[in-house]
């Protein structure tokens, strides 16, 4: 997911936003023909006195942004008009401290910009501001106007109108309709003070001090207190983001399942990273929900357990070792074959042309042994020096631990960074090549990507063929609430060719030997519905298990208030049509705040 340290960039249309406000304590006679802020916001996205200077816009202040380089203050016209669709808010950028209070009456002069957070080529709907301002206090310590209640049947229950083909998708230009989509509704809000009351959290209070509440309690609603999306029809418009005025300091840590208890106040903003989001000057209380850390069941007898677990560019430097030993040993139960992504190399994020990581994985090894768990063996195949993708110098990759008391592993020489694994004839079925093996590993489909793992286990006298991945991400794609509806979501071309790919792989084993045991499984960063995931199903050569599950199970990642599927195992038909097979998705991080990676690990369970 994209990162958060990025500064703030360029408008959308007009002028550069880099100048601070002045204040000047007195008190002129308000000019009957200024324009009203509801003139200002107008009833579409973008202003109509865009480009244009304005003068002796009047409002109270609302709120004051201190912190951070979106620094200004919020105002909003106590005397509002009768259209729906108008807000009566805005904010004022100054980039600077600004010197306003809350309940100040003022009068702004200056140019009305629409900026874009994260820039026009984010996709992102633009925000209504009033830059290179001068801030006239009329009074001071006036009653903030009445917080517009948000929540329940104010919001619609349709996300998104479609945007007009004419201008590329964009929903800019369209008259809003706040009675009917849940993006116009807000966007009608758009710099208005908003309260929500009792929400329950549906996103775990994040690093940068904000945390995800839904407004509409029954949507979508799972049996742990999360937002389930399980669908692109289903983008859950209750979800909502909180942050606060005050202090980062003092934001409470939340977990998913948790109540926002009592009222939650302040004006409705547009962030890069999430979409409308209601900037607290008024933050309720978090009530504990009790949500706790799942654990699976250990296998029976005669039951083969595989997990994937992503944990989230592990190197030696983390202090993470035990956690997630804990994690494999208590709460996967030790599983007989673990796929482990975002291993990187032995110096980690340092760009020093290292690409080993023995240090890293037997550091895993020996915290799993000190969490009284098996003594695991590992295969694995060094990538190419920063050839396959995320963070620079990492050189993550996917790694196969196994239990040897358990499982053995076929071990066939020849993999390495370039070479692929094939598919060979043996007495009584197929085997690899090489085992280790990568998968395809010159097709332009992992071009600075991470390259699928094959690895040949026996268990019980029974060949099981391992396939680790580590799909492209989704970097790059628009947001729900993007000005483009719906959004575009360019990463998966890339994913569609990945999953091609391994799904070919998969029907060269079967063309051999159609009861072959088959498991590919790992980040896959799609969805169970997505075309991703129909891709690597097609022609029956697998199925995504995650589907056995209650749809309110299906999720592995909580990204923006949407629990969601990225993580999967998918089986061969003859694992599918066999006895006792049985799918854990076991929740251990995404919903908390003190998560040890951001994505669940998955457990399939099967008698080969």
């Amino acid at each position: 997911m994209p990162s958060k340290s990025s500064a703030r960039l360029a408008a959308l249309t007009v002028a550069a936003v880099c100048c601070a406000s002045t204040v000047v304590a007195v008190s002129p006679a308000h000019a009957d023909d200024a324009p009203r802020i509801h003139d200002i916001q107008g009833t579409t996205r973008l202003s109509p006195y865009a480009g244009q200077q304005v003068t002796d816009v009047a409002g109270i202040v609302t709120g004051v942004r201190v912190y951070g380089s979106s620094r200004g203050f919020w105002i909003q016209d106590p005397r509002p008009d009768s259209d729906p669709a108008t807000s009566e808010g805005v904010f004022v950028y100054t980039g600077s401290t600004p010197t306003v209070s809350l309940g100040d009456e003022v009068t702004v002069s200056g140019t009305v910009t629409e900026y874009v957070p994260g820039g026009t080529s984010s996709g992102n709907q633009s925000l209504t501001e009033i830059t290179k301002a001068t801030a006239t206090v009329v009074s001071t310590g006036n009653e903030l106007p009445e917080a517009v209640k948000v929540g329940g049947r104010s919001v619609p229950a349709a996300y998104a109108p479609e945007g007009d083909e004419a201008e590329g998708g964009s929903i800019n230009g369209l008259t809003l309709r706040p009675e009917s989509y849940a993006l116009d509704y807000y966007e009608s809000l758009e710099g208005m003070v908003v309260r929500v009351d009792d929400a329950r959290v549906v996103g775990a209070t994040d690093p940068y001090s904000e945390l995800w509440v839904t407004v509409k309690p029954r949507q979508h609603d799972n049996r742990r207190g999360g937002t389930v999306y399980g669908s692109y029809s289903s983008q859950n418009g209750g979800r909502l983001q909180i942050q606060s005025l005050a202090s980062s300091a003092d934001f409470p840590d939340a977990n998913v399942g948790d109540r926002l208890a009592g009222t939650t106040s302040g004006p409705l903003d547009y962030s890069q990273y999430g979409g409308y989001t209601l900037v607290a000057n008024d933050l309720g209380e978090i009530e504990d929900g009790g949500l706790e850390r799942e654990t699976t069941r250990a296998q029976r007898s005669g039951e083969l357990a595989v997990a994937t677990y992503n944990v989230e560019n592990l190197d030696p430097s983390d202090d993470t070792f035990a956690a997630h030993a804990e994690a494999i040993v208590e709460n996967l139960a030790a599983p007989d074959i673990v796929s482990l992504e975002e291993i990187q190399d032995n110096s980690g994020s340092t760009d020093d042309g290292t690409v080993a990581a023995d240090e890293t994985v037997g550091a895993l090894i020996d915290a799993i042994v000190a969490a009284g768990g098996p003594r695991y063996d590992w295969r694995g195949i060094d990538p190419a020096d920063k050839a396959d993708g995320g963070q620079p110098g990492g050189n993550i990759r996917t790694v196969f631990l196994f239990n040897p008391d358990r499982v053995s592993f076929t071990d066939r020489p020849g993999g390495d960074a370039t070479t692929a694994t094939g598919v060979t004839k043996v007495p009584g079925g197929a085997a690899l090549t090489a085992s280790p093996g990568r998968v395809d590993p010159e097709n332009a489909a992992w071009e600075s990507s991470r390259k699928p793992l094959a690895g040949e286990f026996v268990f019980r006298g029974r060949t099981v063929f391992v396939v680790g991945n580590h799909f492209a991400s989704k970097g790059g794609d628009q947001a729900l609430s993007s000005q483009y509806q719906p959004p575009a979501r360019d990463s998966e071309e890339q994913r569609h060719l990945q999953a091609t790919s391994v799904n070919a792989f998969v029907k060269e084993i079967l063309a051999v030997d159609k009861h072959a045991d088959v498991v590919v499984l790992g980040d896959i960063n799609d969805f169970e519905f997505s075309e991703t995931a129909r891709l690597l199903e097609a022609d029956g050569a697998l199925w995504s298990a995650v589907k056995s599950l209650p749809r309110g199970d299906r999720y592995s990642y909580v990204y923006q208030g949407n629990s969601q599927v990225l993580d999967q195992i998918l089986v061969s038909p003859s694992i599918r049509r066999g006895s006792g097979l049985s799918y854990d998705s076991v929740h251990i991080n995404a919903e908390f705040h003190d998560q040890i990676s951001d994505h669940d690990p998955q457990v399939v369970r099967f008698r080969p």
